[in-house]
């Protein structure tokens, strides 16, 4: 299977509940005629759907899945669950489809497979309460099932919207819904763009593809830009495409002001990984590395500005050095001291193996003869709790866990930028005290660990000082 001509664009969930406004730039607009296909997009499900399937995704609120882990024996929980599921998806119907034909359709389609999805969970209580079978066990399945609804009931709507309009789109459905075959990620891939002629149709694929592999497991919540990235692979596209509802930009318009900003325009895959290790995402990593190592391009756009080239994002060096783009996030500054750790090799090793037990995502590391520091993105309960552990383990250390943030000045190429030296007195002159500073050798970013309660104006000051004026410009309202 190889299209090279061809490109694989992905559309995320809150641009999806946009799908009118989609429907009318990116999707159609002034396309007519073969200009209408050549591409493939891979959608997530409408903004909102997979918090109400799972949990929600920032405060943790049960959803079906939730519901159900939690209280398998309270029926009523997490058929309440699916309930408000049906019902946002129904909501959705009738917001977007105005042909009542498609909305009956899209209608029967829910009730299809949110009734298959009860009647599974129904399957699964009943069977478990034999002895012999544990829901433990069954757990991610069903969490897979669940996730797969959103991404199905959002590709079939597209679909019915495109075919109303003359496009003539194609539902490409990798859920496994009443699928007995065991593929894995390829040929399941390979089995939903069986027959397609991408010159005359445009498929519209599912972001949650079932496979042997379980997304869900290694990925949680980033599996659809797997999907995207795989099937960019496969194909051999010319380009990947995400877009979003946002420009990538050198910082946060919120914070620096919408005039100062700039859209990158051009960056690589080096501060693509940086980013997403900031916790700002341009690409899930591991969707990053395939496309890296299949050597394709990757352009971010805002998918309300067809028109605009937004980001490409491949292997070119800069054309210059210089800072591109100014970011931070709070972290948990984890820091052990002990005297008997000097000159002893791999000392941290525990370490690690509690920070990987418990989860904890590490955003850099620094140590000295006594002492090891790690800035973790994690939850301060979470953090207590390896602190305790990490106490017991060495209990001559001095063990301690307090809130910090990390500003980070990130760029292709920052060679003679003094961007340390500059960055540590953009941030004296605007009083913002630093409590450690770091620029790795490679010399793609510069990390500044302080206060919480500084970062934004500390991203403000950063991007003030270490982006060149020159560079500025409002970014594409």
């Amino acid at each position: 299977m190889n299209f090279p001509a061809h490109t694989v664009e992905k559309i995320g969930g809150t641009s999806m509940s946009r799908l009118n406004e989609l429907r009318d730039t990116l999707l159609i607009g002034g396309r007519k005629g073969e200009d209408l296909y050549h591409r493939i997009f891979v959608v997530s499900a409408f903004g909102g759907i997979t918090n109400l399937l799972l949990e929600h995704k920032k405060t943790g609120e049960p959803g079906v899945y939730a519901s159900f882990a939690n209280a398998a024996d309270d029926q009523g929980g997490w058929q309440n669950a699916l309930n408000r599921v049906s019902d946002a998806m129904r909501a959705a119907n009738a917001d977007l489809l105005t042909h009542s034909a498609d909305r009956n359709q899209a209608d029967e389609f829910v009730r299809e497979r949110i009734e298959g999805a009860r009647s599974c969970l129904f399957d699964l209580q009943r069977l478990c309460s034999y002895g012999h079978f544990r829901l433990s066990k069954h757990m991610m399945v069903f969490r897979e099932l669940l996730s797969g609804l959103g991404e199905a009931h959002s590709a079939f709507v597209a679909t019915l919207m495109l075919n109303r309009a003359g496009v003539a789109a194609r539902y490409v459905d990798l859920t496994g819904w009443r699928d007995e075959r065991e593929l894995t990620l390829n040929e399941r891939l390979h089995a939903g763009m069986e027959g397609i002629d991408l010159t005359t149709e445009l498929p519209i694929v599912t972001g949650y593809a079932q496979c042997t592999e379980g997304l869900m497991a290694e990925f949680d919540r980033g599996y659809s830009e797997v999907t995207f990235s795989r099937l960019a692979a496969l194909i051999g596209a010319k380009e990947a495409i995400i877009h979003k509802e946002f420009h990538l930009s050198s910082a946060d318009p919120g914070l620096v002001g919408l005039d100062a900003v700039r859209t990158l325009g051009h960056t690589n895959y080096d501060v693509a990984d940086q980013l997403a290790n900031l916790g700002m995402e341009a690409i899930h990593p591991k969707a990053a590395k395939t496309l890296r190592q299949n050597q394709i391009p990757l352009r971010v756009t805002n998918a309300f500005e067809p028109d605009h080239p937004g980001t490409l994002i491949d292997e070119a060096p800069a054309d210059a050095p210089g800072a591109e783009i100014v970011t931070g996030l709070p972290v948990v500054v984890l820091e052990l001291f002990e005297q008997d750790m000097v000159g002893v090799k791999g000392y941290d090793a525990k370490i690690l193996e509690v920070l990987a037990r418990h989860k904890a995502f590490i955003v850099s590391k620094s140590s000295n003869a006594n002492t090891v520091t790690h800035h973790l993105a994690t939850s301060h309960k979470r953090a207590r709790r390896i602190e305790a552990e990490l106490a017991e383990i060495y209990p001559a250390a001095q063990v301690a866990a307090r809130p910090a943030a990390i500003a980070s000045v990130i760029g292709r190429d920052l060679n003679g930028q003094h961007i340390l030296m500059r960055g540590l007195q953009a941030l004296a002159d605007a009083g913002i005290e630093v409590q450690a500073a770091q620029q790795p050798s490679r010399n793609v970013d510069a990390q500044f660990v302080l206060s919480r309660d500084d970062l934004d104006a500390a991203i403000a000051a950063l991007h003030s000082a270490l982006i060149a004026p020159e560079q500025t410009g409002r970014i594409a309202a």
